[in-house]
């Protein structure tokens, strides 16, 4: 069940925030000794002016590219690892995903901003857009309020309590492989959580009593749901904690997070049609907007 990953693609758009997923990165780069592939794209959007398009002169772009590749030489001088800048033009998230498949990349690194409201409902995010269309996990790092500078110097790599959201399905079960595999490297303790949500298991026509005892058997029957997911050997090397709360799923994932202090989220990446994502919005997207911990998108192979 060992996931090897040997080849890292990290993104930056060279801000502040955006670097936090770089000194993740380089750290996760170190710890597995992965060949490391830090990329930035820059989105030239065409403008047009009484019917004539603008297009950026040469010059400027080779400068703009120079530019970004003199900052992230910074970011990386003083670490010893196998790495290259990469830098490109065009749109951002094809460009990420066309450069995870070249790269043949087992996991991706990006940062988010978190931006909500109006700019997110019409223009949506990279993160967001690379969720549903990128062909490896993506770590989506979740910045603190007081975002690392380019000076920051990595001072170790780890994680030490994971947790893995799941709902029984393909995709949250890839999610546990990866969740054990992290668990067994990094020798923390996983917790599988499971959300009932009340929907699914309240029956309005029921007295209170009878609620209260089905909530109980979907309890119980949760909870052995989630200890056959566990390998036959990992007891061996890893704790293990069970968890069905009721709730919505990422209220049930959030609390539960920061009351276990987790420094580590996996989930499985589900599709979605685009009215259920503009009204609805994904699990997996409101958990990364309201957690302080990175975040991993398990996507289906």
């Amino acid at each position: 069940m060992k996931i090897h990953i040997q080849k890292i693609l990290c993104a930056t758009d060279l801000s502040d925030f955006s670097n936090s997923a770089v000194i993740q990165a380089i750290g996760m780069a170190t710890a597995f000794g992965s060949k490391l592939s830090i990329c930035h794209v820059i989105d030239l959007p065409m403008v047009s002016m009484h019917g004539t398009a603008f297009v950026y002169p040469q010059d400027q772009i080779d400068e703009m590219k120079a530019n970004a590749l003199n900052q992230i030489k910074g970011l990386v001088k003083a670490s010893n690892l196998d790495w290259e800048a990469v830098v490109q033009t065009g749109p951002i998230s094809s460009t990420l995903c066309r450069l995870a498949a070249e790269k043949q990349a087992d996991i991706a690194i990006v940062s988010t901003h978190g931006h909500t409201g109006l700019k997110r409902l019409f223009l949506g995010s990279v993160t967001e857009r690379l969720l549903r269309t990128i062909g490896c996990p993506l770590l989506v790092v979740t910045p603190s309020e007081k975002a690392p500078s380019a000076e920051t110097q990595f001072k170790g790599f780890g994680f030490k309590q994971i947790m893995v959201g799941c709902d029984f399905s393909t995709d949250s079960g890839r999610a546990v492989e990866f969740g054990f595999s992290l668990a067994q490297e990094f020798e923390a303790v996983i917790h599988l959580v499971h959300a009932i949500e009340p929907f699914v298991y309240r029956d309005t026509m029921l007295p209170k009593s009878l609620k209260t005892e089905a909530l109980t058997e979907a309890t119980t029957d949760c909870r052995k749901r989630l200890n056959d997911l566990v390998p036959a050997d990992a007891h061996n090397w890893c704790d293990i904690e069970f968890a069905c709360k009721a709730g919505k799923p990422f209220e049930v994932l959030k609390n539960y997070a920061e009351a276990k202090q987790v420094d580590l989220i996996v989930l499985g990446v589900r599709g979605h049609s685009l009215v259920e994502t503009m009204l609805i919005g994904a699990t997996t997207d409101r958990v990364i907007r309201n957690v302080a911990c990175p975040v991993l998108s398990v996507c289906p192979p």
